[in-house]
């Protein structure tokens, strides 16, 4: 997850927003296969929607790790654990989170046609328990579906903001203003 500084980073930029501020919390995963080891690549991420329609701000966070669903058409465990990694940063940031509107979005399709589907319930009463927020699914879930999704597929493990990276993987610092 976010380092503790990165965690403090956000929450002091929380302070700084307005208060009509929309807060959109999602996690995605990509599997892959290093040799004859599977992993999962997740990203979780918080967008921040300025004044609820002035642009946003995204914080993300890319982790790789074992993936041991035994069956590849039905990546129950990877798909729990989008679940479980997004409800840790609403948990790191609940505090900080109780004066804005917030939404929890997971990259699961409930219709039963998609492979997804076979976590639906348990990802939503996860995040429901926990949250006592009921939680967006796709096609609403565009945090998880769009932002994170294209983050896990275009940035490399332990994306860190504030970052620029090249095309070679070597990263450097970016000037804030």
């Amino acid at each position: 997850m976010f380092t503790q500084n990165e965690i403090e980073e956000i929450k002091e930029y929380l302070t700084q927003v307005e208060p009509n501020t929309k807060l959109y919390l999602g996690c995605d995963s990509i599997k892959y296969k290093k040799g004859k080891t599977w992993f999962a690549r997740y990203t979780t991420v918080l967008v921040v929607h300025m004044g609820g329609r002035h642009g946003c701000k995204v914080f993300g966070y890319s982790e790789r790790e074992r993936d041991y669903d035994p069956d590849r058409k039905k990546p129950r465990m990877r798909l729990m654990n989008e679940a479980y990694k997004v409800v840790g940063l609403y948990l790191e940031l609940a505090e900080e989170l109780e004066d804005f509107d917030v939404e929890v979005h997971l990259d699961i399709n409930p219709d039963k046609q998609h492979n997804s589907s076979i976590v639906i319930n348990e990802a939503v009463g996860y995040v429901r328990g926990v949250t006592g927020l009921k939680p967006k699914a796709k096609p609403e879930a565009f945090a998880a579906s769009y932002c994170a999704d294209w983050m896990v597929r275009n940035k490399h493990e332990n994306y860190r903001p504030g970052w620029d990276e090249s095309n070679d993987g070597t990263r450097t610092k970016r000037k804030t203003h």
